[in-house]
C-alpha cells in the first residue's frame, strides 16, 4: 500500500530501492561525448535505507561514511548540499546510510541514495519543490538519479533523463553480485563498445526485448562477470535469459513465479552471492513529490 506524504517524518526510515536495466542499448553519441541510450528501468523491493536528523547549524554530515569514499564525494552529501544551494535552505542534516547494494554493481545504489535524499529533505525541510525540479537537480548529480525521483518504472532516452512511465509485468528477479567493482567510465569509453543500436519507441518495448550493449565489453574486461552470467543463464527460463544490469557488475534473471526464482537461486554455486527480489510498480517515496 502506498504511504501518503503525511506518513513520512523525521523518525522514518527512507528506502532507496535498487534498479535493473531490463534492456540497455547505446543508440548514438553526442558531440560532448555523452552516450545516447535507450533502456527500461525497473525498481526492486531491495535497496539501501536512510535516516535523517535535523541540524540547526546548516551543516551536512554523513554519520556512516563508506570505506574508501570521502564524505565530500558521497552522493548523499552532494545531494543535500545541492538542494540547500538551490533553495537557500539554512537547515542542516545528519545522514545515516545503511548500505546493502554493492558499489560498482549497476544497480543504481548511489544514484538511488541521492534521489532519496532529494525527495526526503525536500519534504522534511518543507521546501515544496515539484518533482520536475528535483529531477533537474538530480541530473546534475548523475544520469541515473532522475528516474528514482520520477518514481515510476520508465522507458528512458537521451542520457537517461527523458522518461516515460511504462507498465512492467509482475516478476521476481534473481540478482547475482560478481566480486568486482566495474568503473562505468571505462566501459563507456571502450573503443569496441557498440554505439549504433537501432532506436525503438516506448510503445514497442516488450518484456524480454533487446539486450545490454555494455555486457560484452564488461565481460571481456572482467571475466568473472561472464562466469556469473553463464551460471545464472543455466538456471534461467528460455524466454528470459540472464543479463547484466547497467555497466555491471551485477547480473539478473526474471521469473514469473517466486518458486521458480527460489529454485534458480538454490541451484547457484554456494560461493556466488545472490538474492531474490520482487519488482515494484513504483518507488516507495512516490508520494513525496507532486
Amino acid at each position: 500500500m502506498e504511504a501518503t506524504a503525511q506518513f513520512w517524518n523525521w523518525q522514518s526510515v527512507y528506502p532507496a530501492p535498487a534498479k535493473l536495466n531490463l534492456f540497455l542499448h547505446v543508440v548514438g553519441r553526442r558531440a560532448d561525448g555523452y552516450h545516447l541510450l535507450q533502456t527500461v528501468f525497473r525498481f526492486l523491493d531491495r535497496g539501501d535505507s536512510l535516516r535523517f536528523v535535523p541540524r540547526s547549524d546548516g551543516a551536512v554530515h554523513l554519520v556512516t561514511p563508506l570505506p574508501g569514499v570521502p564524505a565530500e564525494s558521497d552522493l548523499t552529501v552532494r545531494a543535500a548540499r545541492l538542494l540547500q544551494a538551490q533553495t537557500a535552505c539554512r537547515t542542516g542534516v545528519d545522514i545515516r546510510l545503511e548500505k546493502r547494494l554493492p558499489l560498482g554493481g549497476g544497480l543504481g545504489g548511489g544514484s538511488s541514495d541521492a534521489a532519496t535524499v532529494l525527495l526526503a529533505l525536500n519534504h522534511l525541510w518543507q521546501l515544496g519543490l515539484p518533482r520536475r525540479r528535483l529531477q533537474e537537480i538530480g541530473l546534475a548529480l548523475g544520469a541515473d538519479v532522475p528516474v528514482f525521483v520520477f518514481g515510476r518504472n520508465a522507458f528512458a532516452e537521451g542520457i537517461g533523463e527523458t522518461l516515460q512511465a511504462v507498465d512492467v509485468p509482475p516478476s521476481w528477479y534473481v540478482v547475482v553480485e560478481p566480486p568486482v567493482q566495474v568503473p562505468t567510465a571505462a566501459i563507456f569509453g571502450a573503443p569496441e563498445l557498440t554505439r549504433d543500436s537501432l532506436p525503438i519507441s516506448a510503445q514497442a518495448w516488450r518484456q524480454g526485448f533487446g539486450g545490454n550493449d555494455l555486457e560484452a565489453v564488461a565481460c571481456a574486461r572482467f571475466p568473472v562477470i561472464a562466469e556469473h552470467l553463464a551460471r545464472l543463464s543455466a538456471c534461467s527460463p528460455a524466454h528470459s535469459p540472464a543479463r547484466m544490469s547497467g555497466s555491471g557488475a551485477c547480473v539478473f534473471a526474471a521469473f514469473d513465479r517466486r518458486e521458480e526464482a527460489e529454485s534458480a537461486l538454490q541451484h547457484l554455486p554456494s560461493e556466488m552471492r545472490g538474492w531474490l527480489a520482487a519488482g515494484l510498480d513504483q518507488h516507495p517515496l512516490l508520494a513525496l513529490a507532486e
